[in-house]
């Protein structure tokens, strides 16, 4: 054990002896370069859960102050004939009474809607379905006050009506023109839901640019789950600033009442209805007299495409601006200015944008051969009221 020990030191004292000479004679041997490693790329701060919570605001009430008074709740009055004969009745029997005077009395019934002052002139907007025959048509403020409306001009195909009071001093609710609408983004919707009384709730922007529901003519809705109900129709959308975004239209619902599906028309599209109503009578947009279909696999491959993509030509009116711009019956319409269209929604509502008398540029497909065609947009006809 004694030898073992003295092994050991000596062997530590030999280590000891030659690390001494190295470190004197070659320092730079026990030098040693640490391994660094190559910075990592810092990542985008995302704000916290915590720091969201603190930027929310605790209350909207501001900006209900600011866009409620100019909301108004929409009372109509509509004359209807009645029979007083039984519906069960012999057919022979009815349409000899209903010759005889005194066998229909006329009733009266209402509806209740709303709509959004949007001009201190007495400019109202609303939904063309709140007022659609209507005999008489109230607004009332929510500071008490009442008018008789006149309607001053309607939109069937954006389901729009800008009506005129005669009052003094109305509040007005300005549009939004500035940051866009996001999915995400906090809306308030201000109406008159179910006759009660002027009521706000609150949702956030489900989806943007819907279409293809079957409600209007031309298409692009906000949707939202804040709750709208029958009688909000034509009420105010409102982001957190108190700015109208959209027009309350619709609700997708089997009951009548609200499932956190709702739809309005976004504030520029409701503006430039207002605006040419205002200034002209009615809304003109572009036209070419045609009757659209959607290209299906099916078709697409009777016509040698490698996909369904385009719009057909089904029918056209024979002195409509499409037959004299070129158009034929079986045209596959592929792009509109450059841009491509894959749907008769699309293509209808790219058409409606360009104003009457403008040159529009179609990219065809015809024969097996592509060309474009230059012509000219009609004034598509304005629907009866």
């Amino acid at each position: 054990m004694h030898r073992l020990w003295l092994l050991f030191a000596q062997a530590v004292t030999v280590c000891i002896a030659v690390l001494f000479v190295i470190s004197t004679l070659r320092p730079d041997w026990l030098q040693v370069t640490p391994h660094v490693r190559s910075p990592r790329p810092t990542p985008e701060l995302l704000p916290s859960p915590d720091s969201l919570a603190s930027q929310a605001p605790s209350s909207y009430a501001g900006a209900v102050s600011v866009a409620a008074p100019a909301v108004v709740n929409i009372h109509t009055t509509k004359r209807v004939s009645v029979s007083r004969i039984p519906l069960n009745a012999d057919p022979a029997l009815r349409k000899f009474f209903e010759q005889m005077p005194g066998f229909h009395q006329t009733q009266q019934t209402t509806n209740l809607g709303s709509g959004v002052v949007v001009s201190a002139k007495g400019l109202v907007l609303t939904n063309l379905h709140v007022i659609d025959g209507a005999d008489e048509i109230v607004v009332a403020l929510a500071d008490g006050r009442q008018a008789v409306a006149k309607v001053l001009g309607v939109d069937a195909d954006s389901d729009l009506a800008v009506l005129q009071v005669d009052l003094a001093q109305l509040p007005e609710l300005a549009f939004s023109t500035l940051a866009p609408l996001r999915v995400g983004d906090v809306v308030l919707a201000i109406g008159n839901p179910f006759g009660v009384g002027q009521t706000t709730t609150m949702g956030i922007v489900s989806a943007l640019g819907r279409d293809r529901l079957g409600i209007n003519t031309y298409e692009n809705f906000i949707q939202t789950d804040a709750a709208i109900n029958p009688g909000n129709s034509g009420g105010a959308l409102i982001d957190t600033q108190g700015r109208l975004v959209g027009i309350n239209t619709a609700i997708y619902s089997k009951s009548g009442g609200s499932l956190g599906i709702g739809f309005a028309i976004p504030a520029a599209a409701a503006q430039k209805v207002l605006s040419e109503i205002v200034t002209f009578g009615f809304v003109k947009r572009g036209w070419l007299g045609i009757e659209p279909q959607d290209m299906t696999a099916d078709l697409a491959r009777a016509f040698g495409l490698e996909r369904a993509g385009g719009v057909i030509i089904a029918g056209m009116m024979r002195d409509g601006p499409g037959a004299k711009g070129g158009l034929k019956v079986g045209d596959i319409v592929q792009t509109i200015a450059g841009q491509p269209i894959n749907d008769t929604q699309r293509l209808m509502a790219r058409i409606a944008a360009y104003a009457p008398g403008e040159m529009v540029e179609l990219g065809i497909y015809r024969n097996g051969r592509k060309q474009n065609l230059t012509m000219t947009l009609g004034q598509r006809p304005v629907k009866p009221k």
